[in-house]
């Protein structure tokens, strides 16, 4: 089959070990994001396969109805709503996604959490520019972390904030809160309580209809101007432009952000990087070695799957 990878931002996929499953078929690879449509249709024209790396490219219907030879979508991770599956089944497009552990970006929302309460940024820089030490820094244990969400990955930052001593308080839809109090966490007594609590709020929330813009200004605005906000799931997930506003008012006091609203963020244009009190990285959270040979290597079994006529982990 004809397959294009696009969005193959750090040049990698060649390089994994998993890339030996697609040797039988012919693949281009891109390193960059396109989003012009006319872009975009040049770039998959003679796909017959495309591999989708998360939601980094939107396949929409105007899309689709320029692609005639495009048979299988194959989506690393959970397939969202940057493909129109509707559009996909009247047009004949199978779409495969599939799943990986979440341990890298459950790493991730800790690395961030502990970087941020330690001043490491910034006091790597100091120590860079010649000065020591100029902070003091604050200790995870004993700090109540609120997980705002308790699927896959939400489980796994309170393993790990618990394991690191902080207190676990989770917040999220009544079937998570169930769950959570089976599992011995404690839940808050509402939305409310969890915001004004929390020293430390981890969003762990998948990106859909109900979820978009669920963390308000108001949620932002009753928190402890100490607290810190981490997102590593989707930044449409916090009201636009609110977290902004929040930091330069000092509630919560500090971010850390691995997401942003259009990305990739190039030139430091998102306006949260001019912020002294938010640490930002680039959508790190599932860039990850072996998270990527669980990620593409699914992928690829779809497509040879695919191939032989077998269909597996089909959405469309």
């Amino acid at each position: 089959m004809k397959i294009v990878i696009s969005d193959d931002y750090q040049n990698c996929v060649r390089l994994l070990d998993c890339f030996g499953k697609l040797n039988n078929h012919d693949v281009d690879i891109f390193n960059d994001t396109v989003s012009e449509l006319e872009e975009k249709v040049n770039r998959f024209k003679d796909a017959e396969a495309i591999v989708l790396t998360r939601e980094r490219t939107v396949i929409d219907r105007t899309l689709i109805e320029r692609l005639p030879k495009l048979k299988l979508i194959s989506q690393t991770g959970k397939i969202a709503s940057h493909v129109d599956l509707e559009a996909c089944k009247e047009h004949g497009i199978v779409v495969m996604d599939g799943r990986g552990s979440g341990s890298a970006t459950a790493e991730m929302n800790l690395l961030l959490i502990l970087a941020s309460l330690r001043n490491i940024v910034s006091e790597a820089n100091r120590l860079k520019r010649g000065q020591w030490q100029g902070t003091v820094g604050r200790q995870l244990s004993g700090k109540i972390l609120g997980v705002y969400g308790f699927g896959r990955i939400g489980q796994q930052v309170c393993h790990l904030g618990k394991a690191f001593g902080a207190h676990i308080l989770v917040w999220g839809r009544e079937s998570s809160l169930a769950k959570a109090r089976e599992m011995g966490f404690e839940v808050a007594a509402s939305k409310v309580d969890f915001f004004t609590k929390s020293d430390i709020v981890s969003l762990q929330l998948r990106l859909n209809q109900e979820t978009r813009g669920i963390v308000t200004a108001a949620d932002l605005a009753s928190m402890k101007p100490s607290a810190t906000l981490v997102n590593t799931s989707r930044a449409e997930l916090v009201e636009e432009g609110a977290l902004y506003t929040a930091l330069k008012l000092g509630h919560p006091g500090f971010a850390a952000i691995d997401v942003y609203e259009s990305e990739p963020v190039l030139n430091a244009s998102d306006p949260l990087l001019e912020l002294p009190n938010c640490l930002c990285t680039p959508h790190l959270g599932f860039v990850e070695k072996d998270n990527y040979e669980s990620y593409f290597g699914i992928a690829f079994d779809n497509i040879n799957a695919f191939a032989d006529g077998s269909m597996q982990n089909c959405v469309v």
